[in-house]
């Protein structure tokens, strides 16, 4: 599905202006991409959390899914900006109540997300929210939730795609909508 990009040029410049590259973080020969800048930015921010949301406005989002952790600085707002309730994804073991999990894989081993069982209710559209999209295994866990809670996903919305990562091949059935590739 198309890549759905609606925010503003003068928008998008602020934002990436206020990500910094940190070289050699978490290991050497990496560029990590520092969001931690943009956060303390007032109006990046806000442009941040308005570019996240602004396809799904009129389009009836009942609840935002916040990949732990960083999704849940952004899915919040989202949710608040989209009048929706917002659904934590966390990692096994971290949801006081009853849950549904969803495995998927990493590099070295396999990682599973939960949320709450009655987080989401069955008919419910849901828009998925998180800082980047890399490999594509959380996000397509996610949607697996979404799909085993009996919601419909309407959507997938990132700060940043590392597109060569190609994390978008395994989210071919849900439309993505990013802001940054980088």
């Amino acid at each position: 599905m198309p890549n759905d990009t609606v925010t503003p040029d003068a928008d998008l410049a602020l934002i990436e202006a206020n990500i910094r590259d940190v070289p050699d973080f978490p290991h050497e020969g990496i560029l990590f991409k520092d969001i931690t800048p943009l956060l303390n930015h007032r109006e990046a921010f806000a442009a941040t959390v308005d570019g996240l949301c602004a396809p799904y406005r009129g389009l009836g989002v009942d609840h935002v899914v916040g990949l732990e952790a960083r999704g849940f600085i952004f899915g919040a707002p989202v949710a608040m900006a989209l009048g929706a309730g917002f659904v934590p994804a966390r990692k096994a073991g971290k949801l006081p109540a009853d849950t549904i999990d969803q495995a998927y894989d990493l590099e070295y081993g396999t990682a599973t997300v939960e949320i709450h069982a009655d987080a989401i209710a069955p008919g419910s559209r849901v828009l998925i929210v998180d800082d980047v999209l890399a490999t594509g295994g959380t996000g397509r866990a996610a949607v697996e939730l979404v799909h085993k809670a009996g919601g419909t996903v309407v959507g997938f919305s990132v700060l940043m795609e590392l597109s060569a990562l190609r994390g978008r091949e395994k989210l071919p059935d849900v439309e993505l909508h990013t802001l940054l590739s980088v």
